[in-house]
């Protein structure tokens, strides 16, 4: 004969051990992968790379950080311009007037070839100041940046 008893005790026992072993497999919280020295190195770069974007920015330096092929793609509504000159020329165009710019860069990580950046670039005009929230993402290849993307929001 079954003691009623003994039943409740092993579904209770079961039910808290199920729920003991299910608190054991959640994640104890978000934690960054640690980089290696080859994703480093290009967190390096691009993080050298929007620092050059300090008023008056040095378009040449700039340029130097890209590869011959480069391509870049200022928003995600905007056709992808290819080449350090042609790069140069859109953003002189865009920001060369500037009075005082900077990207601050919040976030960055990588995974292999690719850093992505959480960023606010901000650009001083002489008719107006701009504050833009942007997520960028790099294609890195030998040490330069041969794939630019930005998202705003």
């Amino acid at each position: 004969m079954k003691n009623a008893d003994s039943g409740t005790s092993r579904r209770i026992f079961l039910a808290t051990a199920g729920g003991g072993a299910a608190a054991l497999a959640l994640p104890r919280g978000a934690r960054a992968a640690v980089l290696t020295a080859a994703e480093e190195a290009n967190v390096k770069v691009v993080n050298d790379f929007c620092a050059v974007f300090t008023a008056p920015i040095d378009w040449e330096r700039m340029a130097a950080f890209l590869t011959a092929d480069c391509i870049y793609r200022p928003t995600q509504t905007m056709d992808a311009i290819t080449g350090p000159d042609a790069i140069v020329n859109m953003l002189r165009g865009f920001a060369g007037s500037a009075t005082a710019s900077e990207f601050e860069v919040v976030d960055t990580w990588a995974r292999g070839p690719v850093v992505v950046n959480d960023r606010v670039d901000r650009f001083t005009l002489p008719d107006q100041s701009m504050e833009i929230p942007v997520v960028g993402v790099f294609h890195m290849i030998d040490g330069k940046i041969a794939e630019w993307s930005d998202f705003t929001f």
